[in-house]
């Protein structure tokens, strides 16, 4: 699993190692129902990004607990937001810790001799795991795996499964923690790419469903009676079954899971994996990264997390390798080019690296935030991370919005929101006599889609009209009448676009009334 929603750390655990403060209260984050946001953004977030700490070459796995933030990649140093390479920068090899309210790096600083791929923290937020490709941590021999106490930053002495390759995937339970990579060896125990070992002590568990090829994502169902595994595999558990698989949680018994069926089996044109997975409440999202073709399936599903049954499905095409649901929104880190097939906008229209899906609907909501894809792998986000009212987005970008920013961002529901853009002058035109028409065409705003027009004659407000419009379709062209005017007046129209909290102005145009 490449991000986890997890319980907040306990204050006295905090004071304890000095680190930070516990995080702010969780606020809810449901549905936009009105046209226009009183916090000035249709969905859970504002897309206007927060300032954080950047890195210095890609983050594939991001966590967060408490007012802590867990950050694994390919990084060797982190730096200021805004700044350049070698500006304020200092050693983080491989894994950071932030304060999640500042986002500037804690004390929590580890040395870790290899790549990160993975980062998970115990559900009462005192322990986190890093999984990747090191074999020391803190000088000490650590194989693939390690685990921190996070009141005092310290390894935890001991607990020290010997895996014998990559772990690109981690879930901790209350009492265990589910291992998945590329690996074969655990303990000098057969384990083929699964694996489960004891959170207390790090013992390896009989668990052993196994899987013929790479898992990329682990999650557990609310009631963590089931395990979801997701990644390029054929078989698990001695049964066919490709990318996405339900296990006891106990046993390790591949259990019927439906919706499984809904991405294409393996071809010489396409090989669709998962990449992410995601549970919240009695759904579990599933997102994917195809290969071979650039037709492949790259989409996201939503199913019910016990019966396995599909719900709904986007086919966007662009590979999404993360996800994360807030409230009734599920984000998504992509390089989605085209989701005609949803209705939403064709190729060639730009890649939509962040984007937001009803977790109802699975249809596209207001959020039109964007990084680059400037880094080695091309790709934009590879991990995200929640806890509860942000979003934390690693991965290989070197842009947000537009500003230099590498690497890692996040976004948050503090009231604001973007701006709309600013309307042009309206086009106006008096062809019948004490009568003026004003046209007035949509803007955009990047976190909603429905906005408010208002039509000023002077200081005068003449009428109000909700629009919705989107970057990939025309603007929509709004005609209206002044009447009862005086036959040779020269009046001045302007419009005002709302959000329902940010209120932009556009410039006047002038007419003499017939």
């Amino acid at each position: 699993m490449k991000k986890a929603v997890l319980a907040a750390v306990t204050a006295a655990a905090v004071a304890a190692a000095a680190l930070v403060p516990s995080g702010p209260a969780v606020q809810a984050a449901t549905e936009s129902v009105t046209h226009t946001a009183p916090r000035g953004f249709g969905s859970a977030l504002s897309s206007v990004e927060q300032p954080s700490w950047q890195t210095n070459a890609s983050v594939n796995a991001v966590a967060v607990a408490g007012d802590l933030v867990f950050a694994g990649g390919l990084f060797t140093r982190v730096r200021p937001p805004g700044k350049a390479r070698g500006a304020g920068d200092v050693a983080r090899k491989y894994f950071v810790v932030l304060n999640r309210t500042t986002g500037v790096p804690t004390r929590f600083a580890p040395s870790v001799n290899g790549p990160v791929w993975s980062v998970a923290a115990s559900p009462d937020g005192h322990r986190v795991v890093i999984g990747g490709d090191f074999t020391v941590v803190d000088g000490v021999p650590r194989s693939r795996v390690a685990m921190f106490d996070v009141a005092t930053g310290k390894l935890v002495a001991g607990w020290d499964p010997v895996v014998n390759y990559r772990v690109a995937a981690l879930k901790v339970t209350a009492s265990t923690v589910y291992l998945g990579g590329s690996f074969g060896v655990v303990d000098k125990v057969a384990r083929a790419r699964l694996a489960a070992v004891a959170l207390s002590t790090g013992a390896l568990l009989p668990w052993n469903p196994g899987a013929n090829d790479d898992v990329h994502a682990i999650e557990a169902s609310t009631d963590g009676a089931r395990i979801f595994v997701g990644g390029g595999f054929t078989t698990i558990g001695g049964r066919d079954q490709h990318a996405l698989a339900m296990l006891n949680a106990r046993t390790g018994a591949v259990l019927a899971m439906p919706a499984a069926a809904a991405i294409p089996p393996v071809s010489d044109e396409c090989d669709s994996r998962v990449k992410d997975l995601e549970v919240q409440g009695n759904k579990v999202f599933a997102s994917n990264a195809g290969t071979n073709s650039m037709e492949c399936y790259d989409g996201v599903l939503a199913a019910d997390s016990a019966s396995g049954k599909l719900l709904w499905q986007s086919k966007c095409l662009g590979a999404t390798e993360a996800i994360v649901a807030i409230g009734n929104w599920l984000y998504k880190g992509s390089h989605a080019h085209d989701c005609s097939a949803d209705g939403e906008f064709p190729d060639k229209t730009g890649m939509h690296h962040l984007l937001v899906y009803s977790t109802i609907t699975g249809k596209l909501g207001p959020w039109f935030p964007n990084t680059d894809a400037g880094g080695t792998t091309l790709v934009g986000p590879l991990a995200f991370a929640s806890g509860g009212n942000d979003l934390w987005a690693g991965g290989d970008f070197t842009t947000v919005n537009g500003k230099p920013q590498e690497g890692l961002t996040r976004f948050t529901g503090v009231p604001g929101g973007a701006a709309p853009a600013r309307p042009a002058a309206p086009k106006l035109a008096s062809a019948r006599p004490n009568k003026v028409t004003i046209a007035f065409g949509t803007v955009l705003d990047r976190d909603n889609l429905t906005l408010t027009y208002l039509v000023y004659r002077g200081k005068t407000r003449i009428g109000s009209w909700s629009r919705t419009s989107n970057s990939w379709t025309e603007p929509t062209v709004t005609s209206v009448t002044d009447s009862g005017l005086t036959s040779g007046q020269t009046l001045s129209y302007h419009v005002e676009v709302s959000d329902g909290r940010n209120v932009t102005k556009g410039s006047a145009a002038t007419v003499r009334v017939r």
